[in-house]
C-alpha cells in the first residue's frame, strides 16, 4: 500500500462509495477505491465529478481477511461500504485491525453493531484505533439531535424519529432483509429490550398535518450508542420513508417475514423463503443523483426527564450525500488528530456532535436545529 493513499474506500463502486470518493477529493485526501473488479471501479470513478483533480487508484481485492489485510496495510482509515454487514462486515473489521487502521462504515444493522462491539471493541481500543459503525445520515444526524437535547442536564430519556425521502440503493435494499430477520432492540432502564415482532407506528411529523407510518427498522443505532451513557436510561428509535405507500408495502413484507419466514425451523429454509420473496419484488436499480427538492431528511428527538422535556428537529437534504460527507470528514479528521474516543464509539463520541453538525451545515446539507420545550 502506498503511503500516498491513507484512506481505503472498500465497496467504492456502489452508490455511496462513489459519493465518498467525491468528498474525499474535496478534502484533498488521496484514497484507494477498492472492490471486486478494478475495471468496473475505474469506469465508475471516471464519472465522479472533478475526479481528475484527485489522487487515487483502483484496486481489485478478494473478500477475505488475508487479502483485505494486505490491501489495508500502510493505510490509516478504512471506509467500508460493503453490506450486509452482519455477513460481510466482520472480515473487513478484522482486516482493518490487523493492518492498524481506523474503521468506519455505514451500517444500519443493530445486531452487527452489538456483535462487532463484543468481539473487537476492546482490541481496537488497545491499539488506539477507532471502531465506528453507522457513520451515516440515518444514524449520526439523530445522534447529533439527541446530544443537543442532552445539553439540558435534566433529560434522561430519548425518543428518536428519522424520516427520509427518496429511493434506497441496491446495497441498502440488500441489508433490509438482514435487519428484518434480527431482533430489534430498544433501551429501557439501561437494559436492552426486544420490540414485538413487526411493530409499526403512526407518528406525528413536525411541521406537517399528515402522520407517517414508521417501523423499528432494526432498532436503529441509538440504543446501542447510549447503552453505556450515564446521561441516558431509556432510548427508543423508529424510522421510515415519508412516502406512506412505500412504507405500507414494507410493512406487508415485515408481516410475511414474521408469520411465514421466522417460524421456519432452519436457516436454509428461511433463506430460501427470503429468496422467493425477493424474486417477486421489482428489480432494484441504482437511484439517480439526489435532488434536494425530493431527497429530504428529518430527525426529531424528544428528550424527557422527571421535570420537563425538549424536542430537537434537524432537517436536511440529499441523504446519501450527507452520509458520504460524514465518512469523508471523519476519515480526514482521523488523519490529522486522534479521535476523542478509541475502540467502539459513535461518530459523535469520537468527533463531537457540534463539530459534525457544523460540517453538514457548511456544505449546505442540514439546517439549523430547532429546539423547543414541550
Amino acid at each position: 500500500m502506498s503511503s500516498k493513499h491513507p484512506v481505503v474506500i472498500y465497496g467504492a463502486s456502489g452508490y455511496t462509495g462513489r459519493l465518498v470518493a467525491e468528498y474525499l477529493r474535496e478534502y484533498h485526501v488521496p484514497f484507494v477505491a477498492a472492490g471486486r473488479d478494478a475495471d468496473k471501479l475505474q469506469a465508475i470513478m471516471d464519472k465522479v465529478p472533478g475526479i481528475e483533480t484527485a489522487t487515487y487508484e483502483c484496486v481489485a481485492v478478494e473478500h477475505t481477511v488475508e487479502a483485505l489485510t494486505e490491501l489495508f496495510r500502510g493505510a490509516k482509515v478504512v471506509c467500508n461500504m460493503v453490506g450486509p454487514f452482519a455477513t460481510l462486515g466482520m472480515d473487513v473489521a478484522e482486516a482493518a485491525l490487523a493492518a492498524g487502521c481506523h474503521y468506519l462504515d455505514t451500517t444500519g444493522e443493530q445486531n452487527w453493531m452489538i456483535d462487532v462491539q463484543e468481539r473487537l471493541g476492546e482490541a481496537y481500543a488497545e491499539e488506539g484505533l477507532l471502531l465506528s459503525p453507522c457513520v451515516a445520515q440515518m444514524y449520526t444526524n439523530g445522534e447529533i439531535a439527541a446530544n443537543i437535547a442532552l445539553e439540558d442536564h435534566s433529560i434522561d430519556t430519548l425518543d428518536t424519529l428519522v424520516l427520509w425521502g427518496g429511493d434506497p440503493t441496491i446495497a441498502s435494499t440488500a441489508s433490509i432483509f438482514t435487519i428484518l430477520m434480527a431482533d430489534h432492540l430498544y433501551l429501557e432502564n439501561n437494559e436492552y429490550v426486544a420490540w414485538p415482532g413487526g411493530s409499526t407506528f403512526n407518528v406525528a411529523v413536525p411541521g406537517q398535518h399528515e402522520t407517517a407510518l414508521v417501523m423499528t427498522w432494526g432498532g436503529i443505532a441509538h440504543p446501542v450508542w447510549f447503552k453505556d451513557d450515564p446521561r441516558v436510561v431509556t432510548c427508543k428509535s423508529r424510522g421510515g420513508l415519508f412516502n406512506q405507500e412505500v412504507m405500507a408495502g414494507v410493512a406487508q413484507v415485515v408481516e410475511i417475514i414474521e408469520t411465514q419466514v421466522k417460524p421456519l425451523p432452519t436457516a436454509e429454509e428461511q433463506q430460501a423463503a427470503i429468496a422467493a420473496i425477493t424474486a417477486q419484488m421489482p428489480e432494484t436499480v441504482t437511484p439517480p443523483r439526489e435532488n434536494p427538492r425530493v431527497n429530504r431528511s428529518l430527525d426529531s428527538v424528544i428528550g424527557s426527564g422527571p421535570l420537563g422535556a425538549v424536542q430537537v428537529v434537524l432537517r436536511g437534504n440529499n441523504n446519501y450525500q450527507q452520509t458520504a460527507l460524514l465518512q469523508a470528514h471523519c476519515a480526514h479528521a482521523l488523519l490529522t488528530q486522534p479521535p476523542r474516543r478509541v475502540g467502539f464509539a459513535s461518530a459523535c463520541q469520537a468527533f463531537g456532535h457540534r463539530e459534525l453538525l457544523g460540517v453538514l451545515q457548511r456544505f449546505g446539507l442540514v439546517g439549523e436545529p430547532l429546539l423547543t420545550r414541550v
